[in-house]
């Protein structure tokens, strides 16, 4: 495994980046047809389906163990969940989150900053609140990288989820 692309440093986005970010993340996810979501997807066979031209989403999982293999353009920065769930406010005017217990994502065995955090956004006309610990990964040089994501809520829903990436050329 190479380990030439950045790693740590300090992840402040500004609350328009977080709801831009997590609104994106979840209008990805949400658009995908049954038999290509990502997220479903326990291999990374549909980790390329939709992304965007300007950054690389990568899925959660709705619970439990997985392991994905996929590649990804080095010239792009990685955004993902550890946890992250939403609702419309139809459900609740106030954003609604998960107790965290556990929440570390590592790339090459290296500690990634998180962030937690609450914002609106829209999926057409309907107003919606995305909560989450997120992570996020600058543009990785060509190789290989392993980046574990572990997540644990006190009311006993878990993740842990392994992606081997293959960082390449655009």
């Amino acid at each position: 495994m190479s380990g030439a692309g950045p790693v740590g440093g300090t992840w402040r986005p500004s609350v328009e980046e977080r709801g831009a970010l997590a609104g994106r993340w979840w209008q990805w996810a949400l658009s995908a047809p049954e038999e290509q979501c990502p997220v479903k997807d326990t291999t990374g066979e549909h980790a390329a389906w939709g992304q965007p031209d300007d950054l690389w989403f990568l899925a959660g999982t709705y619970g439990g163990r997985v392991v994905r293999r996929c590649a990804i353009p080095s010239d792009r920065p990685v955004f993902f969940p550890v946890l992250n769930m939403q609702h419309d406010r139809a459900y609740s005017r106030v954003p609604r989150s998960l107790p965290v217990a556990e929440a570390t994502a590592s790339l090459n065995g290296v500690p990634l900053p998180l962030q937690e955090f609450s914002a609106p956004f829209r999926t057409g006309q309907t107003q919606r609140y995305a909560w989450g610990v997120w992570g996020r990964i600058e543009p990785l040089a060509p190789g290989q990288y392993v980046l574990e994501i572990k997540g644990r809520s006190t009311n006993g829903f878990w993740v842990d989820t392994t992606y081997h990436l293959e960082s390449g050329r655009a």
